[in-house]
């Protein structure tokens, strides 16, 4: 059987062993996408070491490593479950050294555990940080560092970190900046690596055009998010591919969908969780988000991770920089108040005013925390209103604007747009 034919195999049948024989040790194998590639390298007859913290139970979570493993020798192959906390060079030296004791080596490195929060600087606390820098970045370094010793010994060496390429447009860095170095920590590794032990070990990188139905997306997307995703078997089949090419395939920064086409692959329905329904193209690539939500809402589908409007430096962007200009302890003290401005119009989009705490804070997007008054009017009234040109008891009376939420607090913002008209 041919690799192509194997790729297309329908799902449960045996592969052709391209992996019989060999070690993967997996990071975070104990559910989702890690565990879809244990599985696939486990019907091959390949021993598998399930790395991950899960060994109890998580409420939300499904799977822990011993039920993983369970699944993993149920497929055909052999498992070691190991409770790893890739943060911790201990856990990680001892797993290593396990793998190796019962396996007599180790084959194949894929760094699959991460960690994700899609929030701004402000709202990002530094727990999160050190944990998405810690299980992302330096948790793929020591694993790595750990295990190469024993991939060097391998006939068929492969480290494969699940991390995107290297794309440095910073729309990729402004919603979410401590995420995207995190994970970008990871695709350095496959930079650095992949040149280091060139001729030695394969070092790539892969990464999922659409988003992937697992426990993760199902928390961070919420209800209905998994019809627009792929099931993680596309990744499975993909690092399947990968993994059986020579050790001199290296330095690679691939996805799934174009890593598959070139193994004759021409069917993707066959991964969608709902077949026909748009996917929701995942972070990184080429095509900017705010492009890929317009073309999802063109064809009915609803992203789960929508981004602020991009303001291009236009006029509410300008009136926003004067507002800023006036904030201050003072100002936030007297108010005490969180704005929200749902504007529409030539300028639409969505704008908050934190007048609760500190010296105030003004800027695109939902403010926050939920807003005691919501603002709803055209983005040209709106420019005209804070520059004194329109007052707002006028534009509230003639229906130019709604006001939803407490109207003592939406008066108060008054003062405010008067400081303004005299600057």
């Amino acid at each position: 059987m041919t690799s192509r034919e194997n790729m297309a195999a329908p799902r449960g049948h045996a592969s052709e062993g391209k992996l019989a024989g060999c070690t993967l040790f997996i990071t975070g194998a104990s559910r989702g996408i890690g565990k879809a590639i244990a599985l696939k390298a486990a019907r091959d007859g390949a021993n598998i070491v399930i790395a991950a913290k899960t060994a109890e139970a998580h409420p939300k979570l499904p799977g822990t490593i011993y039920t993983a493993a369970q699944e993993v020798e149920a497929a055909g192959g052999k498992a070691l479950a190991c409770v790893v906390d890739i943060r911790d060079e201990q856990q990680v030296v001892a797993a290593v050294q396990k793998a190796v004791e019962k396996f007599g080596g180790i084959d194949v490195l894929v760094n699959n555990a991460s960690a994700i929060s899609l929030t701004g600087t402000l709202e990002t606390p530094l727990k999160k940080v050190d944990l998405m820098l810690g299980v992302n970045l330096r948790g793929t370094y020591l694993t790595s560092k750990m295990v190469i010793p024993h991939l060097l010994k391998s006939r068929c060496p492969h480290i494969l970190n699940l991390s995107p390429p290297l794309n440095l447009n910073p729309v990729w860095f402004k919603n979410h900046t401590a995420y995207t170095m995190a994970k970008y920590g990871m695709s350095m590794c496959v930079l650095g690596m992949a040149e280091e032990f060139r001729g030695q070990i394969a070092v790539n990188a892969l990464w999922p055009k659409t988003a992937i139905q697992t426990a993760a997306m199902d928390m961070l997307g919420g209800e209905g998010v998994g019809k627009q995703c792929r099931t993680s078997d596309i990744m499975a089949d993909a690092a399947y591919a990968v993994l059986s090419r020579p050790k001199d395939y290296t330095g690679h920064f691939l996805v799934d969908e174009d890593v598959l086409k070139e193994h004759g692959i021409k069917d993707f329905e066959q991964y969608a969780v709902q077949p026909g329904h748009p996917l929701l193209p995942d972070f990184f690539l080429d095509e900017a988000p705010e492009n890929l939500v317009e073309q999802m809402e063109q064809h009915g589908a609803t992203p789960a991770f929508k981004p602020p409007s991009s303001s291009s430096g236009g006029p509410i962007e300008t009136t926003f920089d004067a507002i800023r200009g006036v904030l201050n302890e003072d100002v936030v003290k007297s108010t005490q108040a969180i704005y929200q401005f749902d504007l529409s119009g030539p300028n639409e989009g969505v704008w908050f005013l934190d007048l609760k705490s500190g010296a105030g804070r003004a800027g695109q997007g939902q403010p926050p925390v939920k807003a005691d008054v919501v603002m709803t009017m055209d983005s040209g009234d709106f420019s005209k209103m804070f520059a004194g040109k329109l007052k707002p008891t006028m534009a509230f009376m003639s229906g130019k604007l709604r006001i939803k939420g407490d109207m003592t607090l939406a008066l108060k913002l008054e003062k405010l747009m008067g400081r303004m008209s005299k600057l």
